[in-house]
């Protein structure tokens, strides 16, 4: 079995962590000849990297080359694949995207809504410089992008490199819900097969089966409906707002019970509700400022002053491993199924064949092989036509540089739904986020 030179861009990120001890645990799986990691943040990546050496040396000894630097060139050398993993503007920029929104009763988060388009609009450009670049060095690397907002970036990508078929963008989303749905079985994530349609972070499970391909849709709800339903992933198991999401689960079966939602349907099933339950001088972007940020940086100058992972609580988690079981169906040829974005095609047969979908695919060698959707029912399709047209608007706006394009994208999100508050909502974006998007221009009659 060929060994991977892995390549993870955006290495000061605070899963990186998760992201390496997933690749201890699945190196019998994906073994890998090397590692790097590339990051703009020097200083923030060098913490994450030195407590990186420290793991790989104890727990990957096999490992034959761990490499951390700021140098494209060096970087983007001679790479297998590409875990794409950015933030353009960090969390403070995430903050005020939460915060703007709340100033005018709509929702503020980080990729559903304002927040969601202005995460958007400033990842568009960074990517597909990365990609460009990326190409120069490595032309037939994979390239795995789980940068946010996920429907967003892949829309432009689409557009950006329609020819390029080793770029395939993924959610973990489902796989961190899917935890949740083993446990109540007692089973274990990869005996599960999904039947799954939508949109990123906007998508219903129609079926749920195990290994011996009996569904088990009926047992995950009634267990819901009674038990109520919680998170199960590490990096999220105790995390106050994720427990709050993962109960909004069981409103939305009780309201609209044919299928299991995707639990960021809250943010447009319910935006008041959302909206109330949120404090613009605590926002989600605070809450990980103050907790798994320094819960990380912590962690990382104890290995480093301890050279040893004796006193670090170091864990596994869903988001990491779903990438690498991605990475290793393609590498080799595993034709595994997993809930990937892809473009329609006709996959959902009564939606548009352009649109950036989230469905479940065989992964082989030759990329992803998309099962059948068939037509969709009209509720769903309802809601799916919108917030794909939103999207579209979203990405014709940062092409166009089209303020009236972001205006009518607002508009019809569900999560503001009121032309005048989109154009304030706009208008202060526009202001916070004048470092990264480009110059809009507006149309005016005359």
């Amino acid at each position: 079995m060929k060994k991977q030179r892995l390549l993870v861009i955006g290495g000061g990120s605070t899963y990186t962590l998760g992201m390496v001890m997933s690749l201890i645990e699945e190196k019998k799986n994906f073994p890998l000849k090397s590692i790097t990691f590339y990051d703009t943040n020097a200083e923030r990546q060098e913490s994450i990297a030195k407590a990186t050496e420290v793991i790989l040396r104890e727990k990957y000894p096999e490992l034959e080359e761990f490499n951390y630097t700021t140098n494209k060139a060096e970087a983007y050398q001679n790479v297998d694949f590409a875990f794409v993993q950015i933030r353009t503007g960090g969390l403070e920029m995430r903050e005020k995207d939460e915060q703007i929104p709340l100033k005018y009763g709509a929702v503020g988060q980080e990729t559903c809504g304002p927040g969601g388009m202005a995460y958007g609009l400033r990842s568009i450009g960074d990517m597909i410089e990365i990609i460009n670049e990326l190409r120069q060095y490595s032309p037939d690397a994979w390239i795995l992008n789980y940068t946010n907002p996920a429907a967003i970036v892949a829309e432009a990508l689409r557009r950006e490199f329609p020819n390029d078929h080793k770029i395939l963008n993924i959610c973990d989303m489902p796989a961190a819900i899917m935890v949740s749905y083993a446990k109540i079985l007692g089973k274990e994530i990869w005996d599960l097969v999904p039947e799954y349609f939508g949109l990123n972070h906007f998508g219903w499970f129609t079926n749920i089966y195990d290994k011996d391909g009996q569904s088990v849709m009926e047992d995950i709800k009634s267990a819901i409906l009674n038990d109520g339903f919680l998170p199960e992933d590490s990096e999220i198991v105790n995390d106050p707002s994720w427990i709050k999401t993962f109960k909004q689960v069981e409103t939305m079966l009780r309201d609209f019970p044919d299928y299991l939602p995707n639990t960021y349907l809250q943010y447009y099933l319910y935006p008041s509700q959302m909206v109330e339950k949120e404090d613009q001088n605590n926002t989600r972007a605070r809450q990980v400022i103050n907790g798994r940020e320094k819960r990380v940086i912590t962690q990382c100058e104890t290995i480093i002053r301890e050279q040893s992972t004796e006193n670090a609580h170091l864990e596994v988690d869903i988001h990491g491993c779903y990438m690498i079981r991605v990475a290793a169906s393609l590498a080799y040829n595993r034709h595994d199924t997993f809930i990937v974005i892809v473009e329609n095609n006709g996959i959902i047969s009564n939606l548009q064949d352009d649109a950036m979908v989230e469905v479940p695919a065989a992964l082989t060698s030759q990329g992803p092989k998309p099962f059948a959707v068939g037509e969709i029912p009209t509720f769903q399709k309802g809601l799916i036509e919108g917030q794909l047209a939103y999207e579209k608007l979203v990405v014709d706006g940062w092409y166009e540089k089209d303020y009236n394009k972001l205006l009518q994208a607002l508009t019809l999100n569900r999560t503001v739904v009121d032309a005048p508050r989109a154009r304030q909502i706009l208008d202060e974006l526009i202001i916070s986020n004048q470092r990264y998007w480009p110059a809009f221009k507006t149309k005016q009659l005359v």
